[in-house]
């Protein structure tokens, strides 16, 4: 199962981590696997080459475990709105975008959110 934990601060979503094996199919033939792999590429490259915001990710593909934050979604550590509510508003929608998945994939998907202040 991969469990994946959202952070938000004050309402604002800045990041995400994503552990374990979906278990869906065999390793390399694993389609919801894949999916959580496309999508997470799609929000870090998105938030590096659209947005310009700098990235704080970890990829650790052995122990499966992806870790990605980003403070340009907290108002306290970027000044310019437009790029908060984008940056927070990406990581929302794949919060959103999960626990839809996880209605079909409840055995092989954990969604949750924690609050917690953003610390570097």
């Amino acid at each position: 199962m991969t469990k994946i934990v959202f952070f938000r601060e004050n309402g604002h979503f800045y990041g995400f981590e994503e552990q374990g094996h979906t278990g869906f199919g065999e390793s390399g033939n694993d389609i919801l696997c894949a999916a959580l792999s496309a999508m997470t590429m799609l929000i870090i490259n998105t938030l590096e080459i659209s947005y310009a915001a700098d990235v704080d990710y970890q990829i650790d593909e052995g122990a499966t475990n992806i870790k990605v934050r980003c403070a340009a979604a907290l108002p306290r550590c970027e000044a310019n709105g437009q790029k908060n509510y984008a940056v927070s508003g990406l990581f929302q929608g794949y919060f959103y975008q999960l626990n839809d998945l996880t209605e079909e994939y409840y055995d092989y998907l954990e969604v949750d959110v924690v609050d917690q202040p953003y610390v570097k």
